[in-house]
């Protein structure tokens, strides 16, 4: 079901799925060109959770997607604001799920947990969109420890990115305290709660899906909100 929620800085699209009572996840996808490779994903993995009862909204954050703010006025405050504003609007109790950057985003948030699909610090993300954005022959030339430097927005893939939000990105790191669980790839070697095997699909060139991934994620988060509630 498609809806809307407020922040301080306007009104943006969210996604609703399944029960609107109850225990709900808020989803936030992975930054920049992953989130267009894995929102196929996401939804389904949302689908699965709304066939095991438990409801799920996916939010446009500003400059993402649908969003009427211009991409490269996106900062990460802003981000974390809309992203505690979409959780504060549900009104039950939500979960966080968060895959890649988006764990970067759930900062403000009120939530009872937080369950995070491959989580990475930003300073490793900037380094590969930095990576990526040079193999495409659009070097990036920016000093991330300058704050004083007030250039206009860099061109990536063909987005306009703020300078500021990169450095905010590369100077963040993910919740690590509270109830937290951290599911990776096997092929993975970073720590984690649980291992499974998988598609990253956030590396793949075009949009993809893994059905039995989102299907096995989906119990791992219900009986991690199950576990929580207990």
């Amino acid at each position: 079901m498609s809806g809307f929620y407020n922040w301080a800085g306007g009104r943006e699209a969210m996604t609703r799925f399944g029960p609107a009572a109850g225990p709900a996840v808020l989803l936030a996808l992975p930054l920049f060109e992953e989130a267009n490779r894995t929102r196929t994903f996401a939804v389904r993995l949302l689908r699965h959770l709304a066939v095991r009862g438990i409801g799920g909204a996916l939010p446009d954050l500003p400059g993402q997607n649908e969003s009427p703010v211009a991409t490269e006025h996106a900062m990460l405050a802003g981000w974390r604001a809309a992203f505690a504003a979409a959780v504060a609007s549900i009104g039950c109790p939500v979960h966080s799920v968060t895959m890649r950057g988006g764990a970067l985003i759930d900062h403000d948030a009120q939530v009872v947990s937080r369950w995070q699909l491959a989580p990475a610090k930003g300073e490793a993300l900037i380094r590969e969109l930095f990576r990526t954005a040079q193999a495409r022959g659009e070097p990036i030339k920016i000093e991330l420890d300058a704050w004083s430097d007030e250039g206009g927005p860099v061109t990536i893939a063909g987005n306009r990115i703020g300078r500021p939000l990169l450095r905010d990105i590369n100077a963040a790191d993910c919740v690590r305290d509270g109830k937290v669980r951290v599911v990776r790839l096997d092929t993975d070697p970073a720590v984690a709660d649980r291992k499974v095997e998988g598609t990253p699909l956030w590396r793949r060139s075009e949009p993809g899906d893994d059905p039995a991934l989102a299907a096995l994620l989906a119990d791992d988060i219900a009986d991690w909100i199950a576990k929580c509630a207990s």
